[in-house]
């Protein structure tokens, strides 16, 4: 078995792993719970500390101090937030200490920490997904980009933070990229899968698992390059929003059955049960929809764009997801309402990132309608400064994509600091199709 389940007594302490925005959503949504948990985070951030909860230092990576702390403070629940820890065994280490954990075994996670698996995974079960071939080493790409169709895709086999996607218009491009990737180890030392291009409207549609059946949320879609129009470089995402136009509960429920039910089936059968999220990033083509990728965490920022919406309590279904079957015939709630999350990202990003500058304007959106979530954040010398590339999610709430939008970007408009960088597009498809 590739973990096991230790059930536990109510849960009264839980545990958020993370330091970014997503871990933000998650704690805001956790504080809201009608159990009324105590929520500790590790490491956290600024905005996390603003809201009254604790924040322990602790490195994600550092799966001995989390275990040990979890042990020591008595923690009930511990949700893992990044893909990094999932993938290193985290999940792994805390159920073997006795602890609860929300989140896939480290054998599970490989559908998100090696491309490769994934694809195989996908072939071996019939699930669409785009034709591809995996290159090992700079020779090997060099021989196979000429015979590629374009665009092209490139992805880094292993994690590259979202960010080791790069999509080729043609095939001198495809050879800077063989570059970055064999010679430059842009993203480490990996292999390469090179994909066809899907063209089409893209989803992001996550489902909670419980070892034995997927649950979808409600769908999002994310905006990963840097600029508007999506030119320039894959980011970790700029913005996303949910709903998504044309994508009802009973579409989501079936693209779950197609695409996350086969993968929670079949890691059952190979004696790793898969609990918690797994993610589908989908491409919505002519042909019906195709698997781009799966993500074994919440997405992130579409996480900062679903989680408001849901009416239902989200640490009955953290912990239901961690009980085999503790899923069966829940059903989640949503709220009718849309929402807009916006990235305040810092000078740099996606390449470097700008640290130490103080953000100014937090205080003056306090009246606004939206939800301030932290990514990247510190605090110095009485201040908020920024601590990375991210910084900010912005989200807007209202009746229609348009309202929301109008007041994610109202609100993100009077933060400031310097070399902040945003897309000013963010939902205009929803808005385009629904309000036109």
């Amino acid at each position: 078995m590739c973990g096991l389940y230790h059930p536990g007594d109510a849960v009264h302490r839980v545990l958020v792993i993370g330091g970014g925005g997503r871990e933000h959503g998650i704690v805001r949504s956790l504080m809201r719970s009608r159990r009324n948990p105590e929520v500790l985070c590790a490491p956290g951030n600024a905005g996390i500390e603003k809201d009254r909860v604790e924040c322990l230092e602790l490195a994600v990576e550092d799966i001995d101090g989390i275990v040990g702390a979890a042990t020591e403070r008595e923690v009930d629940l511990v949700v893992v937030g990044p893909e990094a820890p999932l993938v290193a065994g985290l999940v792994d280490a805390l159920r073997e200490a006795g602890v609860r954990a929300f989140g896939p075994s480290a054998a599970a996670a490989r559908v998100e920490g090696s491309k490769r698996y994934a694809k195989e995974l996908m072939r071996e079960l019939g699930i669409p997904t785009a034709a591809y071939t995996v290159l090992r080493s700079r020779r090997e790409a060099l021989d196979q980009i000429p015979c590629a169709s374009y665009p092209a895709v490139l992805k880094a086999d292993s994690l590259a933070a979202g960010k080791g996607v790069i999509v080729c218009e043609d095939e001198p491009a495809a050879r800077a990229a063989v570059e970055e990737f064999f010679t430059e180890r842009r993203f480490g030392h990996t292999e390469v899968v090179l994909e066809e291009f899907l063209d089409g409207e893209e989803i992001s549609l996550l489902a909670l698992c419980d070892g034995e059946r997927a649950v979808p949320m409600a769908p999002a879609q994310d905006y990963k390059r840097i600029f508007d129009g999506d030119e320039g470089p894959n980011t970790g995402g700029m913005g996303s929003y949910s709903p998504v136009p044309g994508i009802s509960a009973d579409h989501a429920h079936a693209l779950a059955r197609a695409v996350h039910q086969p993968v929670v089936d079949e890691m059952r059968k190979r004696g790793c049960p898969y609990h918690g999220v797994l993610y589908a990033g989908l491409m919505m083509t002519a042909d019906g929809p195709k698997v781009l990728e799966y993500n074994c965490r919440f997405g992130d920022p579409e996480t900062q764009a679903v989680l408001p919406r849901l009416r239902s309590d989200l640490l009955d279904l953290l912990e239901s997801s961690t009980r085999p079957g503790g899923l069966a015939d829940r059903q989640m709630e949503w709220a009718s309402e849309w929402a807009v999350t916006v990235v305040l990202a810092s000078r740099g990003y996606p390449e470097s990132s700008s640290s130490g500058d103080e953000i100014r304007g937090l205080r003056s959106i306090d009246s606004l309608e939206v939800e301030v979530l932290h990514a990247a954040t510190a605090e110095q010398d009485g201040h908020i400064v920024t601590a990375g590339g991210r910084v900010l999610n912005v989200t807007g709430i209202g009746g229609t994509p348009g309202e929301a939008r109008d007041r994610a970007y109202a609100a993100a408009d009077r933060i400031q600091f310097d070399g902040k960088q945003m897309r000013r597009d963010i939902a205009a498809r929803a808005v385009d199709h629904v309000e036109v």
